[in-house]
């Protein structure tokens, strides 16, 4: 194997493991009151946010006005992801994610557990990862 090919399998492999600790960072906010101060931290500055079951933000602070929603809508969050499938193609990158997590609703102080996956497009600036358009399609929810 030539060192070019060897360097390239490593970028690769710095890449996809870059892209895990991106969506860690997520969850963390999330998880952290749906922090709409931090949130726009992980998006390019045009990213996009949507789901049909939770609405649609288009760049900064239209995600952060999102997260201010999510922030009055929800007490707690547990964001357990899993089974990641991420495809990268030099600057660009795709990732597959599951995610079973429980929430309390402050309306009603509801606990429920909602299944969901993520479709993400992620883009590389200036070397750092960031989301460039994130889906979330809601799975299953079940009452405690």
């Amino acid at each position: 194997m030539d060192m070019t090919a060897l360097e390239q399998r490593i970028t690769r492999l710095e890449d996809i493991e870059a892209i895990k600790q991106l969506k860690a960072r997520y969850s963390h906010i999330c998880d952290d009151m749906h922090n709409p101060d931090t949130i726009a931290s992980v998006f390019a500055e045009d990213g996009i946010w949507e789901s049909a079951d939770f609405g649609k933000a288009v760049g900064h602070q239209a995600i952060r006005e999102l997260f201010q929603g999510f922030k009055d809508m929800f007490s707690f969050s547990q964001h357990n992801m899993m089974n990641p499938i991420i495809e990268v193609n030099g600057d660009r990158a795709t990732g597959i994610w599951y995610i079973m997590g429980p929430w309390t609703l402050i309306e009603g102080n509801k606990e429920t557990w909602m299944a969901l996956r993520y479709d993400d497009d992620y883009v590389k600036i200036n070397g750092e990862w960031k989301y460039q358009h994130l889906r979330v399609a809601l799975r299953m929810t079940a009452d405690r």
